[in-house]
């Protein structure tokens, strides 16, 4: 699974396998060599909208949308984007907002920031890998995937080899914090913590233990009522807080394969989902887990929390989820167009939903 160090999921690798600047390079240099990814501008696209698209929120009254090169997109209603200077062109994997504060993260341990809703950005953070890391802290250079902020000034990012940094000051200075016990632990405390005859997915024990160069990746995190956190990361394995992050308890789904989403919903209420279209809830922080029909074997990658326990989830070959509230079965939609979706918002009271994937951003009305 270290194909996720280059993607929020590895589902949508293929969409980046290309240099970053193959089409860009000037013909006297060679690809990748003439730019520093993680401080280059990003470049100014005119289908930057109908491209990679990883993840999108609501700032205040708007949304902004993160990418493929570092792109940023804003719009005012889900539907006509325009794309905005960033100062890197390193792909954004994720992003969260407290109302016209706005936080983007992504490879080469890149965070960006922007205080008046996407409009401009700062860097607040990079770790770009180089040659001489070879051996080093594997977070080194390690891609974040995923950030959450509670409110303007405490915030948590998270990615891959088990990287998780948090700040308590929007983000002027980011402080590493630990989730993950070390990643031969991690893979054998898997393995032993599966309940007897749960669903070991595509993965032996051997195979667990294959390719750990460190800690699990941490592939998700979300926030719920109670004010609990919890993350979702590979092989079946969570950690939940319920102090903000000072201290993490590890749990494990009955399933054995990596989930790449989570939502929150109120008291301790979560939702998880990820390989092969497996799906658990759990009410109690992840003590004990629910799977959840989906009716499919796609991957699900990412979507949003509604009222009442409702959600939407959508994923690989353009497949939607949609519920209505808590113990309502699936809802499933597909729009063909889009093909893997990386994230859904709801539009207008989820009568329309806003589609961010591999074929960038996308109005989808299920029927």
């Amino acid at each position: 699974m270290t194909f996720r160090l280059l993607l929020r999921n590895s589902c949508l690798l293929a969409a980046l396998c290309a240099p970053a600047f193959a089409a860009d390079a000037p013909a006297d240099k060679p690809h990748g060599a003439w730019a520093d990814p993680a401080t280059a501008p990003a470049q100014i696209l005119r289908l930057a909208a109908k491209s990679l698209v990883l993840d999108v929120v609501r700032s205040g009254s708007h949304f902004v949308a993160v990418g493929a090169r570092g792109a940023v997109l804003l719009s005012a209603d889900g539907h006509e984007w325009r794309q905005v200077d960033v100062p890197t062109r390193a792909t954004l994997t994720a992003v969260a907002a407290v109302e016209t504060q706005v936080w983007a993260v992504g490879h080469d341990g890149m965070i960006v920031h922007s205080a008046d809703g996407g409009e401009t950005w700062q860097i607040q953070r990079k770790d770009p890998w180089q040659p001489a890391d070879a051996g080093a802290d594997p977070t080194k250079g390690a891609p974040l995937l995923d950030v959450l902020f509670t409110d303007a000034q405490h915030g948590v990012a998270v990615g891959a080899y088990s990287l998780a940094l948090q700040t308590a000051d929007g983000g002027a200075t980011w402080q590493p914090m630990t989730v993950a016990a070390p990643a031969a632990e991690a893979a054998d405390d898997a393995v032993e913590a599966a309940p007897a005859g749960s669903d070991k997915g595509t993965f032996t024990a051997e195979q667990l233990k294959v390719g750990q160069e460190a800690t699990p990746h941490l592939n998700a995190i979300a926030r719920t009522g109670s004010g609990a956190l919890l993350i979702v990361a590979e092989r079946g394995s969570a950690f939940g807080s319920r102090d903000n992050g000072a201290t993490w308890k590890r749990q494990q789904l009955p399933y054995d394969g990596s989930m790449f989403g989570v939502l929150g919903f109120e008291a301790d209420h979560v939702l998880a989902f990820g390989l092969r279209g497996h799906a658990y809830e759990s009410t109690d922080l992840g003590e004990h887990w629910t799977q959840v029909t989906t009716g499919t074997e796609l991957s699900l990658m990412g979507g949003a929390a509604l009222a009442d326990g409702g959600a939407i989830i959508a994923g690989a070959n353009g497949v939607v989820l949609m519920r209505g509230k808590t113990g309502e079965p699936l809802r499933s939609f597909v729009e063909p167009t889009a093909g893997i979706i990386a994230t859904a918002l709801p539009l207008e009271n989820a009568s329309t939903l806003l589609l961010a994937g591999e074929n960038g951003l996308i109005s989808f009305q299920p029927k």
